[in-house]
């Protein structure tokens, strides 16, 4: 029997998927969060076979539920709505050996789980051919702070006030975002590294 954790935040759909996959003869689901932190403590309790988390959870996303729950040596799959190339590239860096879209249909999550449980990775193909031709993230972590601060419109003064860095050095990292991402502004900056996954 496969043990399968389960963590998404939304009930609906972390129901759905519990139940379609203790449909499975060889798949139970042994554990459910809501929250990238429930999901840590779940698996440290459960010590399941495989985690499958999704990346956008309340308190800490599933990257980084992912990174700690895999050092456990719990394999980690991640099933997102989000395929985005840079998501792809953090979840594999973090430890994850899966990445799929929530859009697959129910029967290629089961054969994923049992291939991941077997020593497989798993990429859905499509996001891993768009990760390749996309390349890695080329903000700086400096930069990507400052620019995920201007997400919400902060002023220049804002962003160096909650950065605890001059005017000048926030000037300056957005120029560099901005540069990089091959953005007019920094708002299209913004929009541009979120769909690559790098913010």
């Amino acid at each position: 029997m496969i043990r399968v954790l389960l963590a998404e935040d939304q009930a609906m759909v972390r129901g759905a998927l519990a139940s379609l996959l203790n449909l499975e003869p060889d798949i139970e689901v042994v554990g459910e969060a809501a929250t990238g932190t429930e999901a840590v403590k779940v698996a440290e309790r459960v010590r399941p076979d495989i985690a499958l988390l999704d990346i956008e959870m309340p308190e800490m996303d599933g990257i980084d539920a992912g990174r700690l729950i895999a050092a456990s040596g719990c394999r980690v799959m991640i099933l997102t709505t989000f395929g985005r190339p840079g998501y792809l590239r953090s979840a594999m860096e973090a430890g994850a050996v899966a990445f799929l879209v929530k859009d697959s249909p129910a029967r290629e999550l089961a054969q994923a789980i049992r291939r991941v449980r077997a020593g497989e990775r798993v990429i859905d193909p499509t996001l891993a051919a768009a990760a390749l031709s996309a390349g890695p993230n080329p903000l700086s972590s400096r930069e990507r702070d400052v620019l995920a601060a201007a997400a919400d419109g902060s002023t220049i003064v804002d962003i160096a006030t909650r950065l605890h860095l001059s005017e000048g050095t926030v000037r300056n990292y957005l120029s560099a975002a901005i540069q990089k991402t091959h953005a007019r502004n920094r708002i299209e900056a913004v929009r541009r590294a979120k769909t690559q996954g790098w913010l």
